[in-house]
């Protein structure tokens, strides 16, 4: 709970350095967003959760502070081939965006912290004259929990 109290002040700060506000409408949204932090809600599903917490919110203030939020790098905004924008909490720190396990059975979405990709930047920006500002990486494949179901019922 403490961290989380520490992610809303930075965010807060960021919002700040941006000429903008923390009102309660975007208060709350923020904290459904930390509190489901590892789920990748879409707009929807977070307006559903926000306004358990705040009722009288709009469904156009929720999508307005999460395009104002990833205009701030405070989010990214995801897409996994599911037709819905998903947003995930860009870590503190982080110089890129992380990348994602998405398993084609279950629908389950893990993360990986670690930036895999220095290299294959290093090499981009050299052979092709590009300077790389971020990446996105998505492995599509079966989890480890499908692949024991399976597995399983094969047998």
């Amino acid at each position: 709970m403490e961290q989380q109290g520490l992610a809303l002040q930075r965010i807060k700060d960021q919002l700040h350095e941006a000429n903008y506000k923390l009102t309660p409408q975007r208060e709350a949204t923020v904290l459904v967003l930390l509190e489901n932090e590892k789920d990748h809600l879409s707009a929807e599903e977070i307006y559903m959760l926000v306004k358990l917490k705040t009722p009288d919110i709009g469904l156009a203030t929720v999508y307005r502070t999460l395009e104002m939020l990833t205009e701030l790098n405070v989010l990214d905004k995801v897409n996994f081939n599911d037709g819905l924008s998903r947003y995930d909490m860009r870590k503190e720190g982080a110089k890129h965006f992380h990348h994602h396990l998405l398993c084609l059975e279950c629908g389950n979405i893990d993360e990986i912290e670690e930036d895999l990709l220095g290299d294959v930047e290093k090499i981009v920006e050299t052979n092709f004259c590009f300077k790389v500002t971020d990446h996105r990486l998505t492995f599509h494949g079966i989890c480890q929990s499908c692949q024991e179901k399976n597995k399983s019922s094969v047998e």
